[in-house]
């Protein structure tokens, strides 16, 4: 009987101490009177719940008194959500707390739905408050007289917390800066006038209106640098004529493979004609004999051709001509 009593005193204690870790555990009672006294007003189930519902309640109560205390009113239940929603709620209630110290119109809705595009609101809040400089890449643009120039310019932008959720970011004030000073060097009459008097492209480009559709509202442009960089005109004319000397070289050359050609061709048309000469030449003692035969041609007739074919051969090799050639009577 004493040993059964034993167990189950130890049973009891056993589970005494598990529902005192679990209320240590679900009810942060520190937190609590934390809340209590910065005049928040948080019940211990809010706090229960919190835990059941897998969210941390330091991270939303320490907020709302930090909230409370700047004079904001912040409900918990929206703190919460946001929370589940994977929002930053430290970073979005600091950014209320600078833009209400700032005197900026920032609602939590808006800076939720700011946070949860994946922007930072509290660094938007301060560089609304305090405008940063942006400093573009070394920009590369031609004059109109072939001169190149390369300038660097810095952009001072503020954040438009209206235009947060949806607009562009800086890598779009960069590029539309960039291209306006490509177009403005680009319109230059001459390099000169540009090293004169650089502050005509910050004037040029900030008129253009480039923070249309971005989270920026760009306060100036000022151009830190301009260099002179390569003659790109005399560059484009020099590859022009190397381009015009190739052409004029492959033309010309075509033209001598067509008359080697040509040369050809004529040499075989006077192969060609003395074949036939040959062939032609071929036929004469055939038709000799063929007279002969039908008795048109005598034999003393045919020993008279012989007679002038020896002699006319004689005098032709005397001359030191060939038996091939046309023969000349003297």
């Amino acid at each position: 009987m004493e040993e059964g009593l034993f167990l189950s005193t130890i049973g009891f204690v056993v589970v005494g101490v598990a529902i005192l870790m679990f209320l240590a555990w679900a009810v942060p009672v520190r937190l609590w009177i934390e809340a209590i006294f910065a005049g928040v007003k948080v019940g211990l189930g809010d706090l229960i719940g919190m835990r059941l519902r897998k969210v941390n309640p330091a991270a939303v109560i320490r907020p709302l008194i930090a909230a409370t205390k700047a004079e904001l009113n912040l409900s918990i239940k929206d703190l919460e959500a946001h929370y589940l929603a994977g929002g930053r709620v430290d970073r979005v209630v600091k950014a209320l707390i600078s833009a209400n110290k700032a005197n900026i119109d920032l609602s939590f809705q808006r800076a939720a739905a700011i946070d949860l595009a994946g922007r930072d609101v509290l660094d938007a809040v301060r560089v609304s408050v305090n405008p940063k400089v942006i400093e573009t890449p070394k920009v590369a643009a031609m004059a109109k007289d072939g001169i190149q120039l390369i300038a660097t310019a810095r952009v001072t932008v503020r954040a438009n917390i209206n235009r947060l959720v949806g607009g562009a970011g800086e890598d779009t004030i960069l590029a539309r800066v960039g291209e306006g000073i490509v177009s403005t060097i680009g319109s230059s009459e001459s390099h000169k006038a540009v090293l004169e008097n650089p502050d005509a492209i910050s004037k040029t480009v900030l008129a253009k209106g480039l923070d249309a559709g971005t989270a920026f509202e760009i306060l100036s442009i000022d151009i830190a640098d301009v260099d002179v960089g390569k003659n790109i005109g005399a560059e484009l004319q020099t590859d022009q004529a190397e381009a015009d000397k190739r052409i004029a070289q492959a033309k010309a050359e075509e033209r001598r493979a067509m008359a080697v050609a040509l040369e050809q061709e004529m040499r075989a048309k006077v192969q060609e004609m003395r074949a036939r000469v040959v062939e032609a030449e071929a036929q004469v003692p055939l038709a000799i004999a063929e007279a002969l035969r039908s008795g048109n041609l005598g034999i003393m007739d045919y020993l008279r051709i012989r007679n002038i074919m020896a002699d006319t051969e004689m005098r032709h090799a005397i001359a030191g001509g060939t038996s091939d050639g046309p023969v000349e009577e003297s």
